[in-house]
This record gives C-alpha cells, sequence and structure tokens, in this order.
C-alpha cells in the first residue's frame, strides 16, 4: 500500500490528535452556550450546525488550518447564533425575520389551500400529522399548525378556556 491510500503517519497522527481537541473545543463551546443551540432547529439553527460540521471537517482534515483558528471559527459561529437568538426573543420582528411565522394549514376541520400550496404541503402530509396526534376525523382537530422548526401541531377541539394555543397565528378570515 503506498502513501496515498494510507496517508503519511504524521498525517493520521494530527488528524486523531486535533480531531479530539477540536471536538473537545466544540462540545464545550456548545455547552456553554446553552441549550437552545442544540434545540429544534429553525432555518438559521440549521445553517449554523451545518457550518459547524463542516468547520469541523475542514479543522480535522486540512493542515494549513490550525486548532487555534478552527476553535476561533467555532466561537465565532455559536456567538453569532447566540446573538440572533438573544435578539429573537428580544424584538418580535426580528424573530419573524429570522424564524419566520406559524402557518396555518387545517382550522375547524377544513384545509386552507393558498396555505398548503404557499407552504408547499399536501393534504396526504397535514392528515398524516392528523394520525400521529392519535385523532381520528378532521372534524376533531381545531388546527393543524407548520411550526417554524418544520414540525406540525396539532390542536384538537375542546371547549376549554382560557388563552388559546393558536395566540400568534393568523387565522382565515370569515369568507376565506
Amino acid at each position: 500500500m503506498d502513501e496515498y491510500m494510507l496517508g503519511s503517519g504524521s498525517a493520521l497522527l494530527r488528524t486523531a490528535v486535533i480531531g479530539v481537541l477540536a471536538y473537545i473545543s466544540l462540545v464545550f463551546l456548545l455547552r456553554i452556550s446553552g441549550r437552545r443551540t442544540l434545540s429544534k432547529m429553525n432555518a438559521f439553527d440549521f445553517v449554523v450546525t451545518v457550518a459547524l460540521g463542516s468547520t469541523l471537517a475542514t479543522i480535522l482534515l486540512n493542515q494549513n488550518v490550525a486548532l487555534a483558528q478552527g476553535a476561533l471559527a467555532f466561537a465565532l459561529l455559536i456567538g453569532v447564533q447566540y446573538a440572533v437568538t438573544w435578539s429573537s426573543v428580544r424584538a418580535r420582528w426580528f424573530r419573524g425575520l429570522v424564524t419566520g411565522e406559524p402557518a396555518l394549514l387545517l382550522y375547524r376541520g377544513s384545509f386552507l389551500q393558498a396555505a398548503l400550496v404557499s407552504a408547499r404541503v399536501t393534504e396526504d402530509e397535514v392528515r398524516a400529522a392528523v394520525r400521529s396526534a392519535g385523532v381520528a376525523t378532521l372534524n376533531e382537530v381545531e388546527a393543524v399548525v407548520l411550526e417554524t422548526d418544520g414540525s406540525f401541531s396539532v390542536v384538537p377541539r375542546n371547549g376549554g378556556s382560557g388563552e388559546s394555543s393558536l395566540t400568534g397565528v393568523e387565522r382565515p378570515r370569515a369568507g376565506e
């Protein structure tokens, strides 16, 4: 076997050592950044996660990237994500800009066709979400919402009082 198949001993050792140290750095930074960094992902969270993975791969495989540079790149990505989530919690307009708004797809047993088309979701996908929630008929459903992280929320009908879980989700106007 030649060096192109196995690599040099020093390159393999570098990958092993830098890989362990980069992994420890990433885990440490993720732990100090809080649970939000690892929560269900919206589009921004997904981009940061992919960038972290790409950065880790670059640190491991590119000998021209020092561990300190990679750790700084991790810290920068996590810091930007922290700043965006911090701003999202404090400014509703910013949250809408970064995460988008939930989309109401089914309301009181009726599909909202324009919302389905806009969200690129089929009626079958909504029915599957309703079944997964253990609901037998669409008439038993107050609403199905496509959340900002891509998951479906199924809200069953009930006559309870109190604040609606649909607060903040745009509902169809009469006649729509």
